[in-house]
């Protein structure tokens, strides 16, 4: 049962660690939302969706699905991309956003626990290795550019446009063939490349900055 299984085991656990990561995955959509708006397209922020308040933002599903296969999503931000100032730009760091908010968590978590103060504290060092661990797998699944995932659009800011468009007709399908390529064990390598690319970007940075 993934991350439910708390639930019964240790249940002051899981709630603080629930709100956490329902957090990473509400945090991820305002991040689209919030470059969206520095780009010049107010949508999100006239529906209401640039705020932290999860009534806005929670999918059932997709909350439910992080708890049990370890990824998620909430409701998608609404953004308007023919009003994002510098098109392409604009794209590209809209789309990067939500990747980036949940990779930055991760670098938070794991940056707490290199203190000893924290880890020796039992409910942080066991709740601050699962937000790292999701919110590096949320990054890493977004990246994939299949739409409609985030990658797509990454990657769409680069092509021309018959191209885009020629990417954009695949999105209505994308679920389904999501849906295979995880059912079939295809992604899992990919997905396993992304995360650990994306854990061992984040301890270089901790060592440079050392």
């Amino acid at each position: 049962m993934g991350l439910l299984s708390l639930l019964f085991s240790n249940p002051a656990l899981f709630i603080i660690l629930a709100v956490l990561l329902l957090y990473s995955i509400i945090i991820h959509e305002v991040a689209h939302g919030w470059v969206a708006y520095r780009f010049g397209d107010e949508t999100a922020m006239r529906y209401g969706r640039l705020t932290l308040n999860p009534v806005s933002h929670i999918d059932p599903i997709g909350a439910l699905m992080l708890f049990l296969v370890g990824f998620g999503w909430a409701k998608p931000v609404p953004i308007d991309y023919y009003s994002l100032k510098n098109s392409r730009f604009g794209l590209f760091f809209v789309s990067l956003a939500g990747c980036a908010a949940n990779i930055l968590i991760a670098m938070a978590a794991i940056f707490l626990l290199q203190f000893e103060a924290v880890r020796s504290v039992p409910v942080y060092s066991e709740i601050l290795p699962i937000v790292a661990r999701i919110n590096i797998m949320l990054g890493a699944f977004n990246l994939i550019p299949i739409p409609p995932l985030d990658g797509s659009k990454i990657i769409m800011s680069f092509l021309p446009e018959e191209a885009q468009q020629n990417l954009s007709r695949i999105e209505p399908y994308g679920f389904f063939i999501l849906a295979f390529l995880l059912f079939t064990g295809i992604l899992d390598p990919v997905i396993a490349f992304m995360q650990n690319f994306i854990y061992s970007v984040i301890i270089a940075a901790f060592s440079f900055l050392k």
